[in-house]
């Protein structure tokens, strides 16, 4: 797709960083929930956010509004509340698995390539 910005291409912006964001909290909320089952869950989520907001927008800039949608959750609910205490607790390995997990799976869906861009050829150099 082309660098324009349309009403539409930035509605479905907005749309990715709220489903990113929604996604997000419902998996930091998991995680801890249920460990191994619940970080497998929460991260294929993610994956199945970021994919689809690269397949959407039709390149990585899909896969950057989910990604901060899905970060500013971790940061909204990682803030003290006024009682002194955390939403998130960084007590396992489980919140810094789910938080290192989200920015591979990220990467990886911002870097792919399609279908439709073809196959790498080392005799001819790339677009």
């Amino acid at each position: 797709m082309t660098g324009t910005f349309t009403p539409g291409r930035i509605a479905a912006l907005l749309a990715l960083v709220v489903a990113g964001a929604v996604t997000g909290a419902a998996g930091w909320l998991v995680v801890d929930l249920w460990f191994p089952g619940g970080l497998l869950l929460a991260l294929l989520a993610l994956f199945g956010v970021f994919l689809g907001g690269r397949l959407a927008l039709g390149g990585g800039l899909g896969v950057g509004a989910a990604a901060t949608g899905w970060f500013l959750a971790y940061v909204v609910l990682s803030v003290p509340r006024p009682e002194g205490d955390f939403l998130l607790s960084s007590a396992g390995i489980g919140m810094y698995a789910y938080l290192l997990g989200g920015a591979v799976a990220a990467v990886i869906c911002a870097t792919m390539r399609g279908p439709v861009e073809g196959p790498v050829s080392a005799a001819r150099p790339g677009k």
